[in-house]
């Protein structure tokens, strides 16, 4: 008989949560005060206290495996301790009913285990602010647990036998599925063989692959063959950008368009921006239609939807509503029990990511996916960074609850002789100020408390803060040499302002265990040279693979100038306009077409299309805005057309510099006039010193590498397909260096006196 292995808790999420979605005794402790909150009550303990007793048994095809907290055999005593700040009263009775359903799983666990007649088990709710325990027991005989586990397994053994046959019905698919596309385009065989082999060797792979040969495809469909004989239970493809995840839900559609009886169930994670139905009602029973008595309806809400071929968002939503249930919340059930999950990059490497916490918590086999793997360090960065800005608080403590006033006066005060002790604008500092940081930590458990007494209250300002104030506390417990904490002083007199920034250097501390938790992870973008930098800031493991898949475009096909004689230095860059100007207007008089022309700021940018335009007015010019929303960012593109003549003016690193897709007489040439180097700033300074540090290359990990991406990216927009034909000129007598160009794609054709 086939097993189907399920933790206690997820069993017990399936079988025992019922009425409304209600989020109303929340913020629950975060993560480092819930493990803080458990060692306080296990330390309580005496010596001969068991900790982290893992447990298991069997009920039909069931395999159940859990910890419990804690075991007292002097008492015979099984605890299931819970952190809450608040007032427990308040505590809503489906969460109550949950955390029974689990200690009395586990109660029958150890007494099966143990041959225990009777056991007594305790809720042991431990309260944050106050450090008070609060017991609630039972005492309970073996029979009757064992009728209760019984119980609670016929529950969900339905639903078991289902997934085991859609998973065996899923591997015979995949194990005789073809390539959906009548051959490998060149360079997708290459990629796909890499894939799978990382798979087979269990390793982490760094993939340098050109855009154009279907990368998504050729990543997905070997690691779904690979999934019958490697065990796999998931497969995570994650993207920074909306066109990433289209693409890959796309490969998903022509992978079962291929093998029409493949029971593959692919799932799409929406922010909860944009999958909130209604976004001024909170998330409880009392305010919001679709999160009363979700829990109720949720087991038919699940089943519809997994009866659907795509569960992309337009799906779930159809399904939610269907049922009316939220279909952001429906989505984040739906992923328990989906084969391919298609979402962003937080959703797996954040602090709080769902599917990194699932993973763990389920003891999933699964493959990660990062499209678009040059966005990586920026994106991962950004994660575990946070900032504060002092404004803000001023603000808040004049509209603030008369309670809070005295908790957010004391973070004023410590704020204030932080900036008093600063002379200069900026300032990093080698260690957290412990008085400030103190200073936080106690508002925020102080704004969390009056969060939790007062369930109805809402204001923006204040939960926006206090949630800037947890990710920056919980990011300072981990505060080390892979962080900087700076202060930005602006404005003077009563218009002085500062910003707070914890910010992360070096990802990779935060990214190993990511990279631990599962089979293999691919990391692949067609700019990941040189691939130390992307290893060593990310912290991908030791026998971590590389792989260069060959381009399937040929020299001949791009001709690329460098113009040596033009410096696009500040310092230079006035006196660069004039012969910029000049070389493309003898290109485009020489071959006229779609151009796009890339420099490195607005004001860069604005200088050399008005120049542009007085000397070649009869040449057609369209400019990146500032500020651009989505329906100015198609009307930009829409200036590209088979037929249209002209060039577009970007920012390098912006909107157009990746991401887009010109083929053909749509784009034939691009101008980049700038080595993309990130500007010379004292927090750019900083980072290079301690890039310098660890690493021992400080000008290279923070300004070359990732200014070279940007210009390979944007140039990468001229030729997508093996027919096209384009021009690019590298405008920086820098371009011509060795060392720079080394640095640049191996099938481009550079001439040396170019």
């Amino acid at each position: 008989m086939t097993v189907y292995k399920v933790a206690v808790r997820a069993l017990c999420e399936f079988t025992a949560k019922a009425g409304d979605l209600d989020l109303r005794f929340t913020p629950s402790p975060t993560a480092q005060e819930g493990i803080a909150g458990h060692t306080v009550v296990t330390g309580r303990r005496d010596d001969d206290y068991e900790k982290e007793i893992a447990l298991s048994g069997t009920c039909g095809p069931l395999l159940v495996r859990g910890r419990a907290d804690g075991y007292d055999p002097k008492r015979n005593q099984l605890e299931e301790i819970k952190t809450f700040r608040g007032d427990l009263d308040r505590m809503p009775a489906n969460h109550r009913a949950l955390h029974w359903a689990q200690l009395k799983v586990y109660g029958h666990l150890l007494c099966a285990e143990r041959g225990l007649a009777t056991v007594r088990l305790a809720l042991v709710y431990y309260d944050i602010a106050s450090q008070k325990e609060s017991h609630i027991w039972e005492e309970h005989d073996a029979a009757a647990l064992a009728d209760y586990f019984e119980r609670q397994c016929g529950l969900f053994t339905a639903w078991a036998e289902q997934e085991l046959a859609h998973r065996a019905a899923r591997d015979e698919q995949l194990a005789t599925m073809r390539f959906p596309h009548a051959d490998f385009r060149p360079g997708q065989r290459q990629l796909a063989e890499a894939m799978f082999k990382a798979s087979a060797r269990s390793c982490a792979l760094l993939a340098q692959a050109p855009t154009g040969i279907g990368k998504s495809v050729g990543s997905l469909f070997p690691l779904l063959k690979a999934a019958p004989g490697h065990g796999l239970d998931k497969i995570f493809f994650l993207a920074a950008k909306t066109s990433g995840r289209k693409m890959a839900l796309d490969a998903v559609a022509a992978i079962r368009a291929a093998t029409p009886a493949l029971p593959l169930r692919a799932l799409e994670l929406a922010a909860r921006n944009t999958a909130c139905e209604h976004p001024d009602k909170a998330c409880h029973g009392d305010s919001c239609p679709l999160a009363r008595g979700f829990y109720d309806r949720l087991p038919a809400a699940r089943a519809a939807a997994l009866a659907q071929p795509m569960l992309d968002r337009a799906g779930v939503r159809t399904a939610a509503l269907a049922h009316d249930v939220c279909p952001y919340y429906l989505q984040s059930e739906l992923a328990r029990w989906a084969d391919v999950i298609v979402g962003d990059y937080n959703y797996y490497f954040d602090v709080t990511a769902m599917l990194y916490s699932l993973t763990l918590m389920n003891e999933w086999k699964i493959s990660v996916l990062a499209d678009e793997a040059h966005n990586m360090v920026s994106r991962a960065r950004s994660m575990y960074s946070a900032d504060l800005e002092h404004e803000g608080l001023r603000v808040l403590r004049k509209t603030a609850p008369d309670a809070l006033r005295k908790t957010l006066d004391r973070v004023h005060r410590q704020w204030n002789a932080l900036e008093k002790e600063q002379d200069d604008d900026y300032r990093s500092y080698p260690a957290l100020p412990e008085k400030f940081v103190g200073a936080l930590t106690t508002a925020a458990s102080d704004i969390g408390d009056y969060l939790a007494e007062n369930p109805s209250w809402f204001d923006g300002d204040v939960l926006e803060f206090y949630f800037n104030v947890l990710n920056f506390t919980r990011l300072a417990e981990s505060f080390g040499e892979h962080s900087l904490f700076d202060v930005t002083k602006s404005g003077s007199g009563t218009r002085a302002n500062s910003v707070l920034c914890l910010r992360n250097i070096v990802p990779a501390p935060f990214l190993k265990p990511r990279f631990e938790a599962a089979r293999s992870v691919a990391l692949f973008s067609a700019t990941l040279s040189p691939w130390n930098y992307y290893a060593d800031t990310l912290g991908m493991p030791a026998n971590t693979a590389w792989v260069d898949v060959a381009s399937p475009f040929e020299a001949a096909q791009l001709t690329v100038h460098i113009a040596g004689h033009i410096s696009t230095r500040f310092q230079h860059r006035d006196r660069s306009l004039a012969p910029i100007a000049t070389l493309m207007g003898e290109q485009y008089d020489k071959l006229p077409g779609n151009y796009l022309a890339f420099f490195s700021s607005f004001d860069y940018m604005d200088k050399a299309a008005n120049l542009f335009e007085e000397r070649h007015p009869h040449v057609t010019v369209w400019r990146q805005p500032r500020r651009m929303d989505e329906a100015q960012r198609e009307a930009f593109l829409a200036r590209f057309t088979e037929s249209s003549e002209g060039i577009g003016f970007a920012v390098l690193g912006g909107a157009f510099g990746e991401g887009i897709d010109l083929p053909g007489a749509r784009l034939i040439g691009a101008f980049i006039a700038t080595l993309g180097l990130p500007q010379l700033n004292p927090v750019n300074e900083q980072i290079r010193e301690r890039m310098h540090a660890i690493f021992g290359a400080g000008y290279d990990y923070t300004y070359l590498y990732p200014g070279l991406q940007k210009v390979v990216q944007a140039a990468g927009r001229v030729i997508r397909t093996t027919t096209d034909q384009g021009t690019v000129h590298l405008i920086d007598d820098r371009f011509a260096r060795p060392e720079i160009r080394a640095l640049l794609p191996a099938w481009w054709h550079v001439p040396a006196n170019s």
